[in-house]
């Protein structure tokens, strides 16, 4: 008679799970939009020990991986060739990286080395000018590498920003969020040459 009961029981908990009525749920679909969740909208994209200055690829030329320029036509780091360039990778999803839009805005707007904000974003690279706009900074140049091969070539957090000198080789890199408009980071930028 236990055996019966077993059985019983067995068929009862697989009836119990087959639930015919009710179709399958669907997965979201999140790749129609470029909207962050709250937690990555408000979550650091860097740890607190992982913020600052790294000069452990100093000295090593800037990589020639393609990018798409304002034109939508790609180009690389070697077009700023001649002058230091502060190259800034960012994200419109990442908070820390809008927090200092503005201050890059500010330091491009003063001459002393030519920004090149590049956006990891993957959709939608129209979007770009109009977020920089919206944000503080609009006068950026809107740089886009939408297969994050910077970011993933340099294994990079965002933001992570990268000083290359005149001859194109590394200075140093900074990760995290930094005030470029300020005096500290005024210091690290007079390091190129």
């Amino acid at each position: 008679m236990s055996a019966r009961v077993a059985i019983v029981c067995l068929l009862a908990l697989m009836a119990a799970g087959c639930d015919r009525q009710s179709a399958a749920p669907g997965q979201a679909n999140t790749a129609d939009t470029n909207t962050a969740s709250p937690d990555e909208a408000t979550a650091p994209a860097a740890t607190t020990a992982q913020v600052g200055v790294d000069r452990s690829h100093a000295g090593e030329a800037a990589p020639s991986t393609p990018f798409k320029g304002p034109d939508g036509k790609p180009t690389t780091l070697a077009a700023f060739k001649g002058k230091p360039v502060l190259v800034n990778l960012w994200a419109t999803w990442c908070g820390p990286c809008i927090a200092e839009l503005p201050t890059l805005e500010a330091l491009a707007k003063r001459g002393t080395v030519r920004v090149a904000a590049i956006s990891q974003d993957t959709q939608g690279a129209d979007k770009v000018p109009v977020f920089l706009k919206a944000h503080g900074a609009p006068s950026l140049t809107p740089y886009v590498d939408d297969q994050m091969a910077l970011s993933l070539g340099w294994n990079a957090n965002l933001p992570t920003t990268v000083l290359f000198d005149s001859a194109g080789k590394e200075v140093w890199r900074w990760k995290g969020g930094n005030d470029w408009a300020g005096a500290d980071a005024a210091k690290l930028i007079a390091e190129a040459k």
